[in-house]
């Protein structure tokens, strides 16, 4: 680089502490501020004895922090300086702010360097992060970071928060019988209760307040219409209603009512399924038994809570 003027004069300059010269002894150690010193080379060494500047690796040598002469100094003799002149080729320390990025090395910045609050590869994370953990994202060309909580996958309610209940009978039982009107339907057995404060007993479903989603069946045998519906039993409300199916109740068949829906409710409440039938049917009005396998399923309610 050039200068206008004098070029600047870089480099670590330092005078050593003063040392008292012991007789008959040829090696000293050197000092700033009482700390051992290392130059780079007795070349990089301005050194006076007895007034006489001395002539480098000729006069003295170097090693480490010690300074030896060619010959055993004596009483009398007067060390007066050395000076340290550093690298004569170092630029010194740079002025705040004044290193580019362009200035740094490849892979130069290692693991050693940075700060525990600097995102980098140097320590594993073995486990899934905390919710406070924090990723670094390119939000439109800016680098920010979010917490592991805003971007993480979780359930979802139809994965972890269902309650699956049915009406299983032995398989050389039917549904039972049905009459003309409304009835409860039977539901006996808890397959799946992963719904805090939900239970099953004496056929009736106990949610507590939310946001549910429904999914039930009841079959019907030789009813002519007929459909079924979710009643609360603590309101006297019906928060669902099934399809309306048909069978003649002069022909086999048989048909189910579906139940889909989505409601709320502000407390804890019982529920019923509730049939609504046209034409009663004893014995097996309300599903036809099959002796095939260890059990029949009839009523069937899925319940998921999504809110």
């Amino acid at each position: 680089m050039s200068y206008i003027g004098r070029q600047p004069t870089v480099g670590n300059f330092q005078i050593c502490d003063a040392i008292s010269v012991v007789n008959g002894q040829a090696a000293y150690t050197m000092q700033v501020g009482s700390v051992n010193v290392v130059p780079q080379s007795a070349n990089h060494m301005i050194v006076s004895l007895n007034g006489t500047i001395q002539k480098p690796n000729s006069s003295f040598t170097v090693s480490g922090s010690t300074i030896t002469f060619a010959s055993n100094l004596a009483t009398g003799d007067v060390i007066d300086f050395i000076q340290i002149l550093g690298d004569v080729l170092d630029l010194g320390v740079p002025s705040d702010a004044t290193v580019t990025t362009a200035k740094l090395g490849a892979n130069s910045v290692t693991a050693a360097k940075l700060n525990n609050d600097i995102i980098s590869g140097s320590t594993e994370l073995a486990s899934e992060p905390a919710d406070t953990d924090e990723f670094l994202v390119s939000d439109a060309g800016t680098l920010k970071r979010i917490d592991y909580s805003l971007i993480k996958s979780s359930a979802g309610a139809y994965e972890s928060q269902l309650l699956h209940v049915r009406d299983i009978k032995i398989y050389a039982t039917s549904g039972g019988s049905s009459v003309s009107g409304s009835q409860t339907r039977d539901i006996n057995t808890v397959e799946t209760n992963e719904i805090s404060g939900a239970s099953l007993s004496s056929n009736q479903i106990t949610l507590p307040a939310g946001t549910y989603f429904i999914q039930a069946t009841a079959p019907c045998y030789k009813s002519n219409s007929h459909k079924a519906v979710l009643h609360n039993v603590t309101s006297g409300a019906v928060n669902a209603v099934g399809t309306v199916e048909y069978n003649d109740s002069s022909d086999n068949v048989q048909t189910s009512s579906f139940i889909n829906k989505r409601f709320t409710i502000s407390g804890t409440s019982v529920f019923e399924i509730r049939h609504f039938i046209s034409v009663a049917k004893s014995t097996n009005g309300l599903g036809i038994g099959y002796n095939v396998a260890s059990t029949n399923v009839y009523t069937e309610v899925m319940i998921w809570k999504v809110a």
